[in-house]
């Protein structure tokens, strides 16, 4: 019954936002009512119940994180370097951790060097950082629809507006985009070009050579967001934007959040002189820099540790997982519900039949003990209901199994 609250909750957030800002005890800046609240951190609180089977956070497994490995690598760096991991260090970062990020970048094809690295907590500063150099109030920004969510809340709070761009299972619709940019100036393009959260689908290598060409042509830049790219289950790796690039247009971002360990929140961004050079003044004024702990931390443990083997690893359990999720699906819910078939990454996208209302689902579900994420937030301008994301990678294959059953039972007795 608490798990069920909490859920209900979450859904009346928004409004009391705005009845919040209706007060006069404080005047906050107009750009906080822009701002969205994230339905996923919200709904994450539903997942503290232990009863309940989640689906909704994009968690990586912790029985894969390198436990032992990054534990050693702390130690090392207390007894060997203390007195600079515990100082304030340079904002762009730890030198042999960037040179580390700059040499994968260039095995992927980047034509980068450790000067255009900049190390951020989590990729997802690497968004806000990009934000605070470009965008001013009523600026636009191209963004897939759906898009993920936390860069919608970083947008909004520079007050910029949106161009969604509609997606199917090829990622972004760059011939739609075509058509906007004869029309309209946008600031950005935003694109996680694999394995999109929220919907798994990866941009094919036809529309990324469209999209770089119409960055070049529009002189527009690109933000890649990248965080998923490591983690590809089936198919080839394509070029990343950024490999494709050759006019300093796209601003790639990548993490080790998904590959180490997200609370380490350790990212980074790689971009042309001039770009970087901005970047490092806004992270200046942000925090200084990132923590000099983990940042060496994860550089020792980086010099032995088998990354790649890790990273095989990885694939091989998340890809038992998606496949189990996807065979779920199959069984359990209606024919007209469809799912995105992704080859890597963590979440599937569902759509439901329009009748459905997702969050409404979401609430009988929780009762169910069973949850995931709503795809109403998802959406830049237009919220659409009868959506939902789900996650697969924090959840051992029996439990993908009972709580897609779960799903589905409540599905079937709505739509009946």
């Amino acid at each position: 019954m608490a798990a069920q609250e909490t859920a209900v909750k979450a859904f009346s957030l928004t409004t009391a936002q705005s009845e919040t800002s209706r007060g006069h005890e404080y005047r906050f800046a107009s750009r906080m009512s822009r701002m969205p609240v994230s339905a996923i951190r919200e709904l994450l609180k539903v997942t503290e119940h232990p009863e309940i089977i989640s689906f909704a956070g994009g968690l990586p497994a912790p029985e894969l994180f390198p436990v032992d490995a990054i534990a050693q690598a702390h130690a090392e760096v207390f007894v060997q370097e203390a007195s600079i991991a515990l100082q304030y260090s340079t904002t762009e970062g730890c030198r042999t951790l960037r040179e580390w990020v700059a040499s994968r970048m260039q095995t992927q094809g980047v034509a980068t060097s450790t000067d255009n690295v900049m190390i951020t907590t989590g990729s997802q500063q690497g968004i806000d950082l990009v934000s605070k150099i470009f965008l001013e109030p009523g600026d636009t920004v191209v963004v897939e629809n759906p898009c993920y969510l936390a860069a919608i809340q970083a947008f909004s709070g520079y007050e910029a507006s949106f161009i969604p761009i509609d997606s199917d299972d090829e990622g972004m619709r760059v011939d739609e985009l075509e058509e906007v940019l004869k029309h309209s100036r946008p600031k950005l393009i935003y694109v996680v070009s694999d394995f999109s959260n929220p919907k798994g689908t990866t941009l094919s290598y036809e529309r990324r050579s469209k999209l770089i060409e119409l960055s070049a042509r529009y002189r527009i830049p690109i933000l890649e967001d990248n965080p998923y790219s490591e983690l590809r289950y089936e198919g080839h790796r394509l070029p990343s934007l950024g490999a494709l690039d050759t006019e300093g247009l796209v601003i790639q971002l990548g993490s080790f959040s998904k590959t180490l360990s997200p609370g380490m929140r350790l990212g980074w961004l790689i971009a042309s002189e001039e770009v970087f050079q901005n970047a490092v003044i806004a992270k200046q004024a942000a925090d200084l820099h990132t923590s000099t702990v983990q940042q060496r931390a994860a550089a020792r443990l980086l010099q032995t540790f088998d990354y790649d083997g890790h990273i095989q690893r990885l694939c091989s359990v998340y890809g038992e997982r998606c496949q189990a999720m996807r065979s779920a699906i199959e069984r359990y819910f209606p024919e007209d519900a469809k799912a995105t078939r992704p080859e890597g990454g963590l979440f599937i996208w569902v759509e439901l039949p329009e009748r459905i209302s997702a969050e409404e689902l979401f609430i009988d579900a929780v009762a169910e003990q069973v949850a995931f994420v709503p795809g109403t937030s998802f959406f830049a301008c237009e919220p659409r209901q009868n959506f939902m994301r789900l996650n697969f990678s924090n959840q051992q294959p029996e439990m993908i199994e009972e709580g897609i059953k779960r799903i589905g039972s409540v599905l079937r007795r709505r739509l009946a």
